[in-house]
């Protein structure tokens, strides 16, 4: 029943661990940006972003998709996928805290859900889209 499982649901799975490291790096390199080396936090936080969705993009590429074709083309798909998460996830949280007055951890919460929904399926069935010829 576990093999099953997890033959199932592996990519998912692995999808949130490597999403996971990203985050770690995110704040990791946001942290010694703004805190180390006196960056303003916008220009840290885009480059904390970016370090972290190219950590996610080679992780899901190797190791959890096994799709390496295309490098380029994949990369730029998954970095827009990135962006668009970030976007769906500043909406609903100006929805739900802005203006449905919900806290923000909770919010924060249930957007994680959807947004790793969203981009999964979106980097499951386009960016990492095996080509059949």
């Amino acid at each position: 029943m576990l093999r099953a499982l997890w033959t199932r649901y592996r990519e998912f799975v692995l999808y949130c661990l490597i999403g996971g490291s990203g985050v770690a790096l995110d704040c990791a390199v946001f942290a010694a940006l703004t805190y180390g080396a006196l960056w303003h936090y916008q220009v840290a936080n885009a480059v904390s972003v970016s370090c972290g969705i190219c950590n996610n993009f080679l992780w899901n590429a190797f190791v959890n998709f096994r799709t390496t074709d295309r490098m380029w083309a994949r990369f730029l798909s998954f970095y827009g996928v990135g962006l668009l998460g970030l976007g769906v996830s500043a909406a609903l949280l100006w929805l739900l805290v802005g203006r449905l007055g919900w806290h923000e951890l909770l919010s924060k919460g249930v957007i994680l859900f959807v947004v790793t929904a969203l981009q999964f399926t979106l980097n499951k069935c386009i960016t990492f889209r095996r080509r059949h010829v």
